[in-house]
Order: C-alpha cells, then sequence, then structure tokens
C-alpha cells in the first residue's frame, strides 16, 4: 500500500486554467498507474483561478473515497470566519489536517497569531503540515522557512503533531535534529525535486535521507509525500526504493505512519 500524504490539485502551468475535476481525474489516474492507494489533496494559502479553495476542492472530493483533504491558511488574510469554516469541516471528518505556507507568506510558524490555528488542530487531533526549506517561486522569503522555526511550535503546543514538509530542504540537518527532539514532530520526503530525480541529485539525496535515518531513528516520523504534479509518481516511488530500508521500516514511511497520523480509512 502507499499513501501520498503531500499532492495538489493547482495549475501550475499558469497560462492554461484546468477544472478542479480534470486535476482530480488525472490525479487519480496517477494514483492508479503507479499502485498509490490514497493521496491527501492540500489546498493553498491564496485561492485564484488556478488554486481552488478549500471549499471547491472538499466538494470536489466529497464522493472519492481515496482521496483527503488537508486545508491550507493564509497568515496574512485569514478571518474568523475562515476557522469558523475549518471547525465545521473537521467536525465533519472532511478535512485531515491543516497547512501553513511559511516563506510563500512573510511570518514565522511560531508567530502568536497562530494560536487558534494550532487549538484548532489541537481540538480535533488532526496535525499541521507546515512548509520548510526552498520555495518553488523565487519569490518566496526562506528565512521564514527554515525548520528550526517549528522547534519553538512543538515545545509550545506539546499536544499538537507537526509536519515539516520537504524534510527543511536544503536544511535537512536542522530537520533531522527538530524529528529527534520533538515527539510531536514528523517530516514528510515531498517537493525535494521538480519533474524526475537526475542521477546524481537523486544519490545526493538518498545520502541525505539515510543520515536523516540514522540520527533521527526508525522512522515512525517520516511520511512519504511527492508533490505532485510538480513531482512526478514514478520516479519518487523508485527514490523510495533506493533507500535500502527494511521492508518493514519503508512500510511504515509508505503508508502506515501516515495513516495513523491523519487518522485515515485505510489497512487493516
Amino acid at each position: 500500500m502507499i499513501i501520498d500524504c503531500h499532492t495538489h490539485l493547482n495549475n501550475y502551468h499558469e497560462e492554461r486554467v484546468r477544472s478542479v475535476n480534470d486535476c482530480l481525474d488525472n490525479l487519480q489516474e496517477e494514483m492508479e498507474k503507479n499502485g498509490v492507494s490514497y493521496s491527501l489533496v492540500l489546498t493553498s494559502y491564496k485561492v485564484t483561478e488556478h488554486r481552488p479553495s478549500t471549499r471547491t476542492v472538499i466538494e470536489a472530493t466529497r464522493h472519492r473515497e481515496n482521496i483527503g483533504v488537508v486545508a491550507g491558511i493564509s497568515y496574512l488574510n485569514y478571518k474568523l470566519h475562515d476557522l469558523m469554516e475549518l471547525h465545521e469541516y473537521l467536525k465533519e471528518g472532511l478535512v485531515k489536517g491543516l497547512k501553513l505556507y511559511p516563506g510563500y507568506e512573510p511570518f514565522y510558524p511560531n508567530d502568536s497569531r497562530l494560536r487558534l490555528v494550532y487549538d484548532l488542530a489541537e481540538e480535533f487531533n488532526v496535525p499541521v503540515m507546515i512548509h520548510s526549506g526552498d520555495t518553488y517561486t523565487p519569490t518566496g522569503k526562506v528565512r521564514f522557512s527554515h525548520p528550526l522555526h517549528i522547534d519553538d511550535v512543538a515545545v509550545d503546543h506539546p499536544g499538537v503533531k507537526l509536519v515539516i514538509c520537504h524534510i527543511g530542504n536544503p536544511w535537512i540537518r536542522d530537520c533531522m535534529e527538530v524529528v529527534y527532539k520533538n515527539a510531536n514532530v514528523y517530516a514528510d520526503v515531498s517537493g525535494l525535486v521538480l519533474g524526475s530525480f537526475q542521477e546524481k541529485f537523486e544519490e545526493y539525496m538518498l545520502d541525505q535521507v539515510r543520515q536523516m535515518i540514522m540520527y533521527a531513528g526508525e522512522p515512525d516520523y517520516l511520511l512519504y509525500g511527492t508533490d505532485w504534479p510538480i513531482c512526478e509518481m514514478p520516479s519518487y516511488i523508485r527514490f523510495m526504493k533506493g533507500l535500502g530500508l527494511s521492508p518493514e521500516s519503508l512500510e511504515k514511511i509508505m503508508w502506515k505512519n501516515a495513516a495513523k497520523l491523519f487518522n485515515l480509512p485505510v489497512g487493516s
């Protein structure tokens, strides 16, 4: 079984706009071709014609049993009404987690304004995924997306489960320490490459992930994710097999950790 905990329905080639349902159909085709049993779709911090709202994605996925939704939250623009709406979605089980985008927006994840978000996550026992590391666009400000800032959140909100997205790349060593130190912190391996891995970079990243596991221990904290559609699923699956882990450890990363963390309706 494979759970991809990090996909999007955004139009990244913004000269053309594809409908949410077209993007979903494409995602499901890719899942079927690559043996992916379940995917989490992360909505954006902004809503445009290229980036559908959480409400739109929830309505489009409501009857797709193998796709769940993680709701993106804008630090700059969220209103009380948005959190009230999220409260209802969480209450109904329609949202499996929350997502923050420091770096894309200029804020640190330990900002006091986010206390309501972390309280909401703790109330419904859903994880908060936090963008970390490099940004897809050069307009991002990466000082805000360093994984060390997530340590503050982990310490101040011990009842909240946090996911460092993209293993903090390129600050993977710092991500190792935050994960190792805090029992409530996880990391996903998504977004390490655009498209497919090239041989030399793949070997470099394999070594980085192996070092992380060596430092932080048995990977009960590590999650498989791709960042599809900007990252290709077949290349990522090959990458994970290339880690050379035991079948038990690989199974944890590929689906068991995510199923437990996000309380997903899969497995036995």
